[in-house]
């Protein structure tokens, strides 16, 4: 016995007569296929807005590469902001030029203003570097004071020269009198009293040397990796003269009227 496919029959009626104004039937497989076909043209229907309109702005993710355009894009016009004015600059002084109201000479290309700008930024550093040099030796200078040896009165006041541990000390009896001393990253070098840089000097290994003169001492510092004082400066004891990098060890020689000493007997370390 055959199945019979379930209709169902709409009519519309008049309000007044009462009468059937049109009718029609339907199956519940045509109500099925007709809701199907209502949402799959929803969902192009939502889609084509989402893929071609702005609405798609209001999704999670769109937003955030329109953040990243609108940087980019802010980015741009400041450059070309920048640019106008310095068009606009050098511009106002072409006219000035072509008007007579300045001299040839004193119009600067674009690439000359560069330099002189890049040249302010550059002292500008350097005066940061000399003010941090000269704060830090005033810092040095007040910690690294050494007081004189009560047990040996005829032993004269001189400063450590570097803050570290010795690795090797002098071998006089071999000829070798220098004492390694190993030190931290820019731990600055200090003269020992006051006198004067009679020598500064390149090293094969990229470092330098520094010699001062005071009185009858004369102190070599080997191995340094920035040199502070010039040649013939004169400075006071516990100044830095020189500033260690950390990679290579400080060589310190002590001499006294031309005679070798060892520095542990006259400094306290």
């Amino acid at each position: 016995m055959a199945n019979k496919r379930r209709k169902y029959r709409l009519a519309m009626l008049d309000d007044v007569t009462l009468r059937e104004v049109f009718h029609f039937r339907v199956s519940t497989l045509g109500a099925i296929s007709v809701l199907t076909l209502t949402l799959v043209a929803l969902i192009v229907l939502l889609s084509v807005l989402i893929v071609y309109t702005p609405i798609r702005n209001v999704l999670p993710g769109y937003s955030e590469s329109i953040r990243q355009q609108l940087i980019v894009e802010s980015a741009r016009i400041d450059s070309m902001q920048t640019s106008l004015t310095i068009q606009r600059q050098y511009l106002d002084v072409i006219k000035q030029l072509t008007a007579g109201g300045i001299q040839s000479d004193s119009v600067q290309s674009l690439d000359s203003l560069e330099r002189v700008e890049r040249a302010r930024i550059l002292e500008q550093h350097n005066a940061a570097t000399d003010a941090f040099i000269a704060q830090y030796e005033e810092r040095e200078h007040e910690r690294l004071l050494l007081f004189e040896n009560s047990t040996n009165r005829n032993v004269r006041q001189l400063y450590r020269p570097v803050r570290g541990a010795i690795m090797q000390p002098a071998r006089p009896d071999l000829h070798e009198y220098g004492t390694v001393i190993r030190t931290a990253k820019n731990e600055n070098v200090l003269a020992v009293a006051r006198g004067t840089v009679v020598s500064t000097a390149r090293m094969a290994d990229n470092t330098y040397s520094v010699v001062l003169q005071s009185g009858a001492y004369t102190v070599i510092y080997g191995h340094v990796a920035k040199v502070l004082k010039t040649q013939g400066t004169a400075v006071e004891a516990g100044e830095a003269v020189a500033m260690m990098d950390g990679e290579h060890d400080l060589v310190f020689e002590l001499w006294e009227a031309g005679k070798f000493v060892n520095f542990q007997e006259v400094i306290v370390w």
